[in-house]
Parts: structure tokens; C-alpha cells; sequence
């Protein structure tokens, strides 16, 4: 699987230099400013790296694992994170000897962490699922059997990305790189082709769907989405483990109840045209056609995907395994069994790519813990919103959240640029911590509604063609109202049953 987690677009080269400098800037004035007092001076330093590290998550001047791999040098160079009284007193005299390398193992420090590994073989696993063609069968049996209306195909869409969001944590390759193509045949057998420019409303209406449905899916999973263990780690950070189980737990009434809805509520902007059954079945006829008859390989890894389902949902009631263990448990069966061969696994750009930019935040965040800035800041953040009520707080703080998505270009940015911050200061004002987590986690993908270039399958989507700018943004404006009354009504009494809040 070569699909990346996010779409990177092309910048100039003077471009990609202004905001290199830019990033560099920031990063030097609070370097080189004064630590505030309780603060440990190794925290302010790397408070500095880590604001301009994720300053390029938003001007993009590289990948982030390229800037993040700038970063963790620079810590490393500067021996920021060690203590050097504390090696003299382990080495004596030749502690200077002995600086560069354990400064070195604590900038590396962040990829002993599970949260990464459990991304990485989530990654290896959904590569399974894409190469073998059962992600691929899955969608188009699912679309044959709804597929009796427009709307029948959008719940077949979106009834594959639910059964798909679990174990492809690149929303990417699952929405662009399974259903988008699927979606545009289907376009394309019902008598709209984006190349002749030519457009029909149940064109436009299943790519509005499979879209949004692909938001929905990233949200109501950890694994639906690879930027979801970032917020996975700040929840943790903050002492709230929200595991794989309590992530869908609280996720699936708005979110099964969002995929019911959603179809019908774009179809009233839409309103598609009647489809002809019988050349949507043709189509989907001669795709699995074309796919055979399913492969011993496809069983195996169906059996495997059961059993790692099973595994999450049960954590913590009939096991204690932890969520990594059950992942890489995965991985280990589909290598044994050769459903897998380990150059295909070895060849994954996103588990790679992911592995090495979430090491690093995760080493990141889990020093400014260590040194005092988390602290500093929420003791700061309690005086902006004392006297307001804690649920008003997470309210408020969630619509700030989710609209500041339209100044950000990927999904994942926008978490670790601002899930951290925003959940210290609802914690602050004392809201329940784990419903200002469920908030954050949903809405962290919900947001990508908005805009036609949040995040990968999104761009991919709206790049086949069939809906106009102008459309994307007002749909998507009505969608994110439709979230906000969902998530937040029907999800706040659900979560209130859980007790939650």
C-alpha cells in the first residue's frame, strides 16, 4: 500500500523556503525567550522545537515526518532533553563522553511507545485487506445488495467503510484507494463522466456521500483514521484511557445513526436522479467478475480480521491483552499462514511513515509533561474560563475546534496543533475529562466536512470532478450543522447513559 495518510500538495521551492523560515522563526523566539517561572528550561526549549514543528503542519513545507525528523535532531544536537547534573553524577568525569548518546535515546524514546506499533500494524494489516481484493469485495457486494436506489448505493457505501474503518486505518486508501474508484465507475455507468464535464445529480450525490461517510467511518474508530492515536496520546497523557473498545462504545449510536441519516439528508440538496438497477448491477457484475471467485488468502484474513475485532471489543472484560499486543497478534497470523508476504509488508509507506512522525510527537508531548509545560498551561488556561459552567466550556471550545478546520489542510495537523491545548483547558474548567476526549476524538475527523482539501479522500473525491467548489462548501457547511445536532444531541444523551458526564 503506497497511499499516504494525507495528501501533501506542491509548493515552489521559494515557497518551501519562506516557510521553513517562518517555522524557524517561531521556534527561535521562544527558544531564545525567558522560561516562564515553574517551568523547566529544557521544557521551554522544547516547547520552542515542538511550536515549530507543528507550524509546519499547517504551511507544509515538507512531509511530517520530514520536519519531525528536523526536530528530533535538533534535540539531539542541543542535548535539550537530558539532565547534565544528573549524568555527572552517573559517569563522573567522562559524563560529556556519554551526553550525545543518551540524548540520543531520549529523543528516540517516543518509539517504545504501543501507540505506535499499534498504528504501524494496523497499517500492515489493512495492506492485507487492499492487496488480497477483499476490501475491494467487500464494497462491491455490499453496493450490489443496496444498490436497488440512490440511496440504497450511498448505504452501500457507507455499510463498507463501517465494515472497512476498523482494520484500514489510512482513511486515504480506504476512501480513495478502495470506494473512490468504485464510487466513479458507478458515476460513470449511470451517464456522467468528469471528463466530457458533463454532471448528473446521482453523480454528485454519491460522491457527496461517499465522502462524508468516509469522516464518519475515520470517527467512530481509533483505528479509522492514523491521526486518531494522536489524540489517543494526549487523552492518555492527560490520564484517560480511551482504548479501542471505548472509542467505538461511545461512537456507535451517532455514528450508525449518522450513516442512516447522511444519505438522505445530502439527497434533499441533491436530488438525485433515478438510477438504472439494472446497469449499476451489470457493473458491479462484471467487478467481481473480474475479482473471481474468493481466494483461500481472503478467508484466512477474514477469520484473522474477526478475531482482532473480537479482541478490542472484549479488552478489559473477558481479557487484558493490550490493543498493540492484539494488533501485532495480527500481523504474526498473517505472516504465518502466508496471506502475507513480509516484502509486500516491508514495502507499506504509510505504516513507515506514520511510525516515524507519531514517535516523535509522542516523545515530544510526553517531555513538556515531564518538564512542567502541560502544567504551566493549564494553570494559565483555568483563569480564561473561570466562571463559566464545565459543560459550557467543552461546548464552546468543541465549536471553536471544529470550525478552525477551515484554515487547516489535513486532518491530522489540526488534532496535534490544537486536541492537546483545547483538552487541558476544558480539564481546567472541570469538565469530565473523558467527555471532552469523546468530543475532541469525533470531531476530529466530523470537521473535515467543511472543505473540499481537509484530508486525503476528500481531495481525492472532489478531484474526480462531479461537484463544484461552490457546492462542496455549502453541502459541507450543512453537513457540519447536521454533526453539531447529531453528536452533540443525540451523542451527549448516549454519552450521558454511558456516564460520561
Amino acid at each position: 500500500m503506497t497511499a499516504k495518510n494525507e495528501s501533501l500538495p506542491a509548493v515552489s521551492s521559494r515557497r518551501r523556503w519562506i516557510c521553513f523560515a517562518i517555522c524557524f522563526g517561531l521556534g527561535a523566539v521562544i527558544w531564545f525567550s525567558e522560561a516562564p517561572e515553574g517551568v523547566d528550561p529544557r521544557g521551554w526549549r522544547l516547547l520552542a522545537v515542538f511550536s515549530a514543528t507543528i507550524l509546519s503542519f499547517i504551511l507544509r513545507p515538507a512531509s511530517m515526518a520530514t520536519t519531525v525528523i528536523i526536530g528530533m535532531v535538533i534535540l539531539a544536537l542541543t542535548e535539550t532533553l537530558i539532565d547534565p547534573a544528573a549524568l555527572q553524577g552517573q559517569y563522573g568525569d567522562t559524563w560529556q563522553t556519554k551526553s550525545s548518546k543518551e540524548s540520543l535515546a531520549a529523543v528516540l524514546s517516543g518509539y517504545s511507545s504501543p501507540i505506535c506499533w499499534l498504528v504501524a500494524a494496523a497499517f500492515l494489516i489493512s495492506g492485507a485487506v487492499i492487496r488480497t481484493g477483499l476490501g475491494r469485495r467487500i464494497a462491491l457486494l455490499l453496493v450490489k445488495v443496496l444498490g436497488r436506489s440512490a440511496h440504497g448505493l450511498a448505504w452501500g457505501i457507507g455499510g463498507a467503510e463501517l465494515i472497512l474503518a476498523p482494520f484500514v486505518p489510512s482513511n486515504t486508501a480506504r476512501g480513495g484507494g478502495i470506494l473512490a474508484p468504485i464510487v466513479d465507475a458507478l458515476c460513470r455507468t449511470l451517464g456522467s463522466s468528469s471528463v466530457d464535464g458533463h454532471r448528473n445529480r446521482v453523480s454528485e450525490y454519491l460522491i457527496l456521500c461517499g465522502a462524508h461517510a468516509n469522516l464518519v467511518t475515520s470517527a467512530m474508530f481509533l483505528t479509522g483514521m492514523a491521526g486518531n492515536v494522536v489524540m489517543y496520546g494526549v487523552a492518555k497523557e492527560a490520564g484517560v484511557e480511551f482504548g479501542w473498545g471505548t472509542w467505538a462504545l461511545g461512537s456507535i449510536v451517532p455514528g450508525v445513526v449518522s450513516l442512516l441519516l447522511l444519505p438522505i439528508l445530502i439527497g434533499k440538496f441533491t436530488r438525485p436522479d433515478e438510477i438504472d438497477v439494472a446497469a449499476v448491477r451489470g457493473e458491479i457484475n462484471h467487478e467481481l467478475k473480474a475479482l473471481g471467485p474468493m481466494t483461500g488468502r481472503e478467508k484466512i484474513l477474514i477469520g484473522v480480521l474477526l478475531l482482532l475485532l473480537g479482541m478490542w471489543s472484549t479488552h478489559g472484560y473477558l481479557h487484558h491483552i493490550y490493543t498493540a499486543t492484539v494488533a501485532l497478534v495480527g500481523v504474526a497470523l498473517l505472516l504465518i499462514t502466508k496471506v502475507e508476504r513480509w516484502h509486500d509488508m516491508a514495502r507499506n509507506y504509510g505504516a513507515w511513515d506514520t511510525l516515524i512522525w507519531l514517535g516523535g510527537l509522542m516523545m515530544m508531548a510526553g517531555f513538556l509533561k515531564e518538564f512542567g509545560v502541560i502544567a504551566w498551561f493549564a494553570e494559565n488556561a483555568q483563569t480564561w474560563v473561570s466562571g463559566l459552567g464545565p459543560l459550557l466550556v467543552a461546548v464552546g471550545l468543541l465549536l471553536v475546534y471544529f470550525f478552525s478546520m477551515y484554515g487547516f489542510s489535513m486532518l491530522t495537523g489540526h488534532i496535534t496543533a490544537m486536541g492537546g491545548a483545547f483538552l487541558t483547558v476544558a480539564i481546567a474548567s472541570g469538565t469530565d475529562p473523558i467527555l471532552m476526549v469523546a468530543l475532541l476524538a469525533y470531531f476530529s475527523n466530523l470537521c473535515g466536512c467543511l472543505t473540499n482539501y481537509s484530508t486525503g479522500p476528500v481531495v481525492i473525491y472532489f478531484g474526480l470532478g462531479y461537484v463544484s467548489a461552490e457546492k462542496w462548501f455549502k453541502i459541507g457547511f450543512v453537513v457540519a450543522l447536521f454533526h453539531l445536532l447529531v453528536w452533540l444531541g443525540l451523542g451527549l444523551v448516549w454519552w450521558r447513559l454511558l456516564g460520561w458526564w
